[in-house]
């Protein structure tokens, strides 16, 4: 009779685990750092960005995750009126790019949403792939009314409602609702002037 042995498993680098935890004050450099690799410095030119511009992120949906003592991943979710709607509008989602194929961008995406709908949020809007953001159940079937405050190519324009009929019938401009967020906490990146 043959013995099984147990099948020895090498630990690597790409074994250590990570944490999802709340953004820190800590983690804003970072997180901006992040972002600036994953999108370049243009990013604050973006369209979603107008939503996100002097606002702060809605109570307990910003998310870090970390791995190693590092920041290697971040999302964060915004208040804002879809038509008239109450929503929420998630983004930006960033991986670093050496830790992407360790699933931390759909853990990221998993809790961001479990909180959203734990805190009795209805729905929620992003601008992304479809083919990425269908598995967490982001359509464009809901948002094909709706309006971003600059361009945007609409078939990325998708949302997902945990109430059902939470956008039914939105129509207009997505704008900015959450509060304001204090002239102190306003991160922005260092423009080199011309002399």
């Amino acid at each position: 009779m043959t013995a099984f042995r147990k099948p020895q498993v090498a630990l690597t680098s790409h074994a250590v685990p990570f944490v999802i935890r709340a953004e820190r004050a800590s983690d804003v450099a970072a997180r901006e750092a992040l972002l600036d690799a994953c999108f370049g410095e243009n990013r604050h030119d973006r369209t979603c960005q107008r939503l996100r511009d002097g606002r702060a992120p809605a109570a307990g949906l910003a998310l870090s995750a970390v791995r190693e003592g590092t920041l290697v991943g971040t999302v964060r979710l915004w208040h804002v009126s879809a038509g008239g709607r109450p929503a929420l509008v998630l983004g930006p989602l960033a991986v670093d790019p050496a830790c992407r194929e360790l699933g931390i961008g759909a853990a990221l995406m998993q809790q961001a949403l479990a909180a959203a709908r734990a805190r009795g949020h209805e729905s929620v809007i992003l601008l992304g792939d479809a083919p990425y953001y269908a598995r967490f159940g982001f359509t464009a079937e809901k948002t094909g009314a709706l309006m971003l405050p600059g361009p945007f190519e609409r078939d990325r324009l998708l949302a997902v409602e945990f109430q059902a009929g939470a956008l039914d019938g939105a129509e207009g401009m997505i704008v900015p609702t959450g509060a304001a967020l204090s002239k102190r906490r306003v991160v922005r990146p260092l423009q080199a002037h011309a002399a």
